[in-house]
């Protein structure tokens, strides 16, 4: 049994996801609610719980606010927050828990089921610095969480030369770095990463355009050159919209 928290400034949502934890998450047991980031982190420290939901913006502060307040932290966290872009963001390459408003009980019952499987403190804390990181930094600056057969990296997006798919499998290829096998698929940071300036070039590639240096075409498909020589394949599909981006490069 999860002994959780609730923390939220609203008192109505408070209320309806606290009657939605009961109903839906047998395994958590609300031992406590809170209003703020003041009287939640009252709250922790009284009650010391395993898992706090926790709202984004409260008056006096943030959610953010209130986690370096307790650090090192010794419970889970899954946020709740309404739709902000940049937030979202920062959670999925930081590979943290969140929730939107208004909860969807299957949203909460799968977060709730990651929050009860045995969680390492140094990959929670190292999650969370990274966390903190990419809402400090600029979008072109993320960090992503990468997590491989032996460990969890915390990298920088702009290293990421290019990524490789194999089946459930990705490998991801670095400047300077040796490479990261992690098993979530290639659409999985597709997603992702296009936003960062990454292109589909293939079924089983995907490139950092930041570090593309030439195409070599022929007939139907091509094949682009990256910075460090290496070769990916462009598919004959994606060759028209690779060409647009290139001439809109251009225009830069």
């Amino acid at each position: 049994m999860l002994r959780a928290i609730v923390i939220d400034d609203v008192d109505k949502i408070r209320a309806k996801n606290i009657a939605t934890i009961k109903q839906h998450c047998p395994g958590v047991a609300v031992i406590a609610e809170a209003e703020n980031v003041k009287s939640g982190i009252e709250a922790i420290r009284k009650y010391l719980p395993d898992l706090v939901f926790l709202d984004v913006e409260m008056p006096d502060g943030t959610g953010f606010d209130l986690l370096r307040e307790l650090s090192p932290i010794n419970f889970k966290v899954i946020f709740i927050t309404g739709y902000q872009e940049f937030a979202i963001t920062a959670f999925r390459f930081s590979a943290i828990d969140y929730l939107l408003k208004p909860v969807e009980p299957s949203d909460l019952i799968e977060a709730v089921k990651k929050a009860e499987e045995s969680v390492n403190k140094e990959v929670l804390d190292l999650k969370l610095s990274t966390l903190f990181s990419n809402m400090e930094r600029p979008r072109n600056l993320q960090k992503l969480i990468l997590k491989t057969a032996e460990k969890v990296y915390s990298v920088n997006v702009q290293d990421i030369l290019h990524c490789e798919s194999d089946k459930n499998y990705t490998t991801f290829y670095f400047i300077n770095a040796p490479n990261l096998v992690v098993s979530n698929t290639l659409k999985d940071y597709e997603t992702m990463l296009t936003p960062q300036g990454f292109f589909r070039s293939h079924q089983s590639h995907l490139i950092n355009m930041l570090y593309f240096d030439h195409l070599i075409k022929a007939d139907g498909g091509a094949t682009i050159v990256m910075k460090d020589k290496s070769k990916i394949p462009l598919a004959v599909r994606k060759k028209e919209e690779f060409l647009t981006i290139l001439e809109s490069y251009s225009k830069w």
